[in-house]
């Protein structure tokens, strides 16, 4: 995969997310990151992050695979 191809993956992902919070959050990494400056994250970013976590240990996510399949159900039923 090319530079420019996970670039145009990564701005579709991101087109899809509604969440502010999640999306606040890719704000702050891609600004650390273009800028050189150290990521800091606020408390509250951070809650969401550890949260996050302790979700996945626990298995609670879905994969894209998942989603496509609970997406194109929900649409054929329309």
């Amino acid at each position: 995969m090319t530079t420019l191809e996970l670039k145009k993956q990564l701005v579709q992902k991101i087109n899809e997310i509604d969440d502010i919070s999640f999306l606040k959050a890719i704000k702050t990494i891609l600004e650390a990151r273009t800028s050189g400056q150290i990521l800091s994250l606020t408390p509250e970013q951070r809650h969401e992050i550890e949260e996050s976590k302790k979700e996945i240990e626990k298995g609670l996510y879905l994969n894209q695979e998942d989603i496509d399949k609970m997406f194109g159900q929900w649409v054929n039923e329309k």
